[in-house]
């Protein structure tokens, strides 16, 4: 069946399953988005005043995201994901206690392990926490409320790297990864059993919903799909990124079925060779970071990536599509790009088509 804010949605999970196994579409991959040439002229809803309610509002969070896919045009492999916003208030941090401050638009935690040493047995999953009972409680909401329209993600709850250092601070796990290895590597793979257990409680309520999984990141799978992150290792070296996180992340490959590792800055790319040897990794984003030049001006780690034989996501302007499709491969190449106009966006799909070479 289609989707009312993705009607070809049938169609599409079979590109993404085409996807997934590197076979060959035709095409590239290509999500394209565009405001809809019949968008309601209408307002969109009223959000609270105050932070907190601005999160868990869920009525204004239903509205919220009938009111941005009912104006988006959802062309090609792009699809409408329900979801309650990322300030970090559903995810790992808090559901062990950091202390966390909301704004309107964005949230930080506070250090929660601020001694010169911690103990791993401390570090247990309370289900009784406030944050965990609303996760759940939005995540219930999604399932229902996308029914028949759009596909409710798990969010965005951790990452190998990312969650150590909200519970530790930045600059003390920058200390730690030195004075302290072995503490971290263990407490990284007890954190990703974590990890791994409320991934399994988000699944089971959403997957009837969503015919499979989805999460922050725009990609879909039949089976069990989360975009492997460390955006902490852009201040690591290689060795110390293997040796620390890796076994971390592989891990947490081995729980998954299908996973993009999302490479976010510059400073991340020396990691690349090492994840293209990870035998559970499907595909890399290569993603420059903001200020950064377009990834195409990263050619040669992109063409690198591709010659590993992993699939290649990347976010690009809709006027660099050709130039990306005349240099890459279109087998296993995702490309993720918005137009102006719904006319542009199904125009660039056609083209698309024309431009892809295997």
């Amino acid at each position: 069946m289609g989707l009312l804010y993705k009607p070809d949605w049938e169609a599409t999970k079979g590109r993404f399953r085409a996807w997934w196994a590197g076979e060959a579409m035709g095409r590239c991959a290509l999500a394209v988005t565009a405001p809809r040439a019949d968008a309601p002229d209408e307002p969109p809803p009223l959000a609270p005043e105050d932070p907190v309610r601005r999160w868990t509002d869920l009525d204004h969070i239903v509205a919220l995201n009938d009111y941005e896919h009912r104006r988006t045009f959802f062309g090609g492999e792009a699809f409408p994901v329900w979801n309650g916003g990322y300030p970090g208030h559903t995810a790992i941090p808090a559901f062990l206690g950091c202390p966390i401050t909301l704004d309107m638009h964005t949230g930080w935690w506070d250090p929660l392990l601020t001694g010169p040493e911690w103990r791993i047995e401390d570090l247990r999953l309370d289900t009784g926490n406030r944050w965990y009972g609303f996760a759940i409680e939005l995540l219930a909401t999604a399932a229902e409320a996308a029914k028949g329209k759009s596909i409710p993600g798990v969010g965005a709850f951790g990452g190998c790297g990312d969650t150590l250092a909200a519970l530790r601070g930045t600059m003390a796990l920058l200390h730690d990864v030195v004075d302290r290895p072995e503490l971290v590597r263990r407490t990284e793979l007890h954190l990703m059993d974590m990890w791994i257990e409320v991934y399994r409680a988000f699944d089971a309520i959403v997957r009837p919903a969503a015919g499979g999984s989805t999460c922050w990141f725009g990609l879909w799978s039949p089976g069990k799909f989360y975009a492997a992150q460390c955006d902490f290792s852009y201040m690591i070296s290689p060795r110390m990124f293997t040796e620390l996180f890796l076994p971390a992340i592989e891990r947490q490959l081995e729980f998954l079925d299908h996973a993009v590792y999302h490479v976010d800055g510059v400073e991340a790319f020396r990691h690349v060779p090492a994840l293209c040897e990870l035998p559970r990794l499907q595909a890399i984003q290569i993603l420059p970071g903001a200020g950064k030049p377009s990834p195409l001006h990263y050619m040669s780690l992109l063409k690198q990536v591709q010659a590993r034989g992993k699939n290649l996501h990347i976010s690009i302007a809709p006027g660099e599509v050709e130039t990306a499709l005349g240099e890459l491969s279109a087998r296993g190449l995702f490309i993720a790009t918005s137009c102006r106009t719904e006319a542009e966006a199904r125009a660039l799909l056609v083209k698309a088509e024309l431009w892809s070479h295997d």
